[in-house]
């Protein structure tokens, strides 16, 4: 299997058994941190010309992986 970057562990080093343990409790945090793996596949199939796709897509799947982000870094803070 290809090294898909962006993975959440390695864009919250440390924070692995506090995603786990989020995942488990917290029925919400689960769907963003699937939601974000499920849309930086599809980042990352977009850029390796796995399934192109043109510039606007790319530009939107992006901006909604960083939303997805942000909202799972919020939650590891609080």
């Amino acid at each position: 299997m290809a090294h898909t970057p962006h993975e959440l562990a390695e864009d919250f080093p440390g924070e692995h058994e506090k995603i786990a343990r989020l995942k488990a409790e917290d029925a919400h945090f689960a769907k963003l941190v699937d939601s974000y793996h499920e849309v930086n596949r599809a980042v990352h199939r977009a850029e390796t010309d796995v399934e192109p796709t043109d510039d606007i897509h790319m530009t939107d799947l992006r901006k909604r992986r960083m939303v997805l982000k942000d909202e799972i870094a919020a939650r590891l803070r609080a």
